[in-house]
């Protein structure tokens, strides 16, 4: 699956890419390189995080669904049950 960034991302991690290599780096990153640098990371990187955020997700929604039958159970035949406790 190849991970698509909509263009106001992209330009936002460019810059912040270009900001952390100024700031941490004392390294300017111009915007051809900075652009072919994201583009790795996203291609490289992106795919575990990504793969990782939906292990998560699957994890999160197992646990959920799982305690259906706890917190949606309903008692079946209640009307004998009540009357065998009076």
């Amino acid at each position: 699956m190849t991970i698509k960034l909509e263009k106001r991302v992209e330009d936002a991690l460019l810059a912040s890419l270009q900001r952390y290599f100024q700031t941490e780096l004392e390294q300017p990153l111009g915007t051809l390189p900075g652009q072919h640098l994201l583009q790795f990371i996203v291609e490289e990187i992106g795919p575990s995080i990504y793969n990782q955020a939906v292990l998560d997700a699957q994890h999160h929604m197992q646990a959920k669904v799982s305690d259906l039958n706890i917190d949606c159970y309903a008692e079946e035949q209640p009307y004998w049950l009540k009357k065998k406790k009076r």
